[in-house]
């Protein structure tokens, strides 16, 4: 093969993410030179080739820039959804044990390589339970928006299939890629493929997904961290729980929770007068952390259309009851 060829196949098999043929195709390069006499270039070459395998191989190595997915790859665009999230975790208000929990990973996770000196590896895969609203979603947002990593969601319609074998193969697919692309992998609403094996009458793709769920997960090595969550955690195998790290729950937030998410969303206003935010969260006990989140947009909106400067106590009262 002429250095012309050499140099179109390497390229080719960069932009098909062929690690293995890329690197191939780079000896062929370096052993080329050798043989032209060019020794000093070669052993550059073969080194640089060395370095860049040891990284390659490192389970959790940074790798914390967005690789695009890849044309020859397209068939996960119908299973995932990626994007850079932006918050992190103190644009959350969260229990204090929720909290602590998340910032252990965190940590461990950013300490990988002296974890690794001592054979442990760092939590990365966590199981999220509690009601709607809660916070699990973003919560896999703001731990990406901590490690500076994409978030793929993982969309479950595009998941199962009617076609025996289709979904576990499509399955197999988002396990390899979390190898290849670092990421925060979010399988939301999992009861839906997490379920009792003996409930319900199917007995078909259902089933089948969640025993090859059950064992690309128990196998992986990726450095990805990947996240379950549900609103129906006693609807899920108890095969599954074992698989996880970590089982965090999120509870309803609490009256001092409130009284925090209602001052931080309305701290950059001024009330038309004197009002007692706490005196308010204790009324709407039982709210989510997206119902207030709403009433307090609904609040500020309104102020605006106004032609207003200032809230309106009454108006956040009220957008709450409606919520209750």
């Amino acid at each position: 093969m002429g250095a012309t060829e050499q140099i179109k196949s390497l390229i080719k098999h960069f932009g098909e993410g062929d690690d293995e043929r890329f690197i191939s195709s780079a000896l062929q390069i370096a052993a080329a030179e050798a043989q032209k006499g060019h020794t000093a270039l070669a052993q550059e070459l073969k080194s640089l080739i060395d370095k860049a395998k040891l990284k390659r191989n490192q389970p959790f190595a940074d790798r914390s820039k967005t690789i695009p997915i890849l044309p020859s790859q397209r068939d996960l665009k119908e299973l995932l959804d990626v994007f850079q999230p932006a918050i992190k975790l103190n644009d959350m208000v969260l229990d204090v044990e929720t909290k602590s929990s998340l910032e252990k990973l965190i940590e461990e996770q950013t300490n990988w390589q002296l974890l690794r000196q001592y054979n442990l590896q760092p939590k990365r895969k966590l199981l999220l339970t509690g009601p709607p609203g809660c916070g699990k979603t973003m919560t896999a947002q703001a731990l990406a928006g901590e490690l500076g990593i994409p978030v793929f969601i993982v969309r479950l319609d595009g998941l199962v299939s009617k076609y025996m074998g289709e979904s576990i193969a499509k399955l197999r697919v988002i396990f390899d890629t979390m190898v290849n692309q670092r990421g925060v992998y979010l399988f939301d609403e999992f009861d839906s493929i997490g379920s009792h094996r003996n409930i319900g009458q199917d007995v078909g793709e259902i089933k089948r997904v969640l025993n090859s769920f059950l064992i690309n997960i128990e196998k992986d090595q990726s450095n990805s961290i990947i996240i379950c969550a549900t609103n129906l955690p006693e609807m899920l195998d108890k095969a599954l729980f074992r698989r996880f790290d970590e089982v965090i729950e999120f509870p309803l937030p609490k009256e001092t929770e409130i009284t925090s998410m209602l001052q931080k969303q309305l701290q950059a206003f001024e009330f038309e007068s004197k009002v007692d935010l706490q005196s308010i969260a204790h009324q709407f006990l039982g709210l989510n952390f997206s119902d207030i989140l709403r009433a307090c947009e609904e609040t500020i909106k309104a102020m605006i259309l106004s032609g207003r400067n200032k809230l309106n106590p009454q108006v956040l009262i009220d957008a709450l009851s409606k919520r209750k």
